[in-house]
């Protein structure tokens, strides 16, 4: 990737994190990047082409993330791992993060292609630890992690520790 196309994205992340997709213009990108409006449209089409370009990223950041859980093979670990998984995201990657909550309610963006395998993962350690049913604990321990890391996001990592103990001892963990 040019230092260009970089320095668009990182502004568009930014913007879109600090104020919205749809409040944010190319014009306002631009004048954050210090480049022209019309190398935005070069590299990404419209305001849009960059849009996916960063949602693009947050496929291949979030399979980085859960790569070492879809790896284990003890149940309690893939366990464990998804609990302290927000808890070991580096402050830096909070604006990329905290678009991606964005986007769920200002565009009814889902994402829930990038969770499947995550929720996979759990429902299989469940199964294997001889839960009733592993599906619903998946997935309901996917939303209790989704919910501690916005609170991660939003009030900081100390307000969501209490959450993290709670789940380790309810999992015996």
């Amino acid at each position: 990737m040019t230092d260009k196309k970089e320095q668009i994205l990182n502004a568009a992340l930014a913007l879109f994190a600090a104020e919205g997709y749809k409040a944010v213009s190319t014009n306002k990108i631009a004048k954050k990047a210090k480049v022209s409006e019309g190398l935005i449209f070069r590299h990404f089409e419209n305001k849009q082409g960059l849009l996916d370009a960063i949602l693009g990223q947050a496929v291949d950041r979030t399979k980085v993330l859960f790569a070492p859980i879809i790896a284990e093979s003890d149940p309690k670990k893939v366990i464990e791992r998804g609990i302290r998984l927000p808890f070991t995201i580096d402050e830096g990657e909070y604006p990329f993060w905290k678009l991606q909550f964005k986007l769920k309610w200002e565009i009814e963006y889902s994402g829930a292609e990038k969770m499947r395998p995550f929720i996979e993962k759990l429902a299989w350690a469940f199964t294997e630890l001889g839960l009733k049913e592993p599906q619903k604990e998946a997935e309901i321990l996917n939303h209790i992690i989704e919910s501690i890391s916005g609170g991660i996001l939003k009030d900081g990592l100390e307000s969501q520790k209490p959450l993290m103990g709670f789940l380790l001892k309810k999992y015996s963990l």
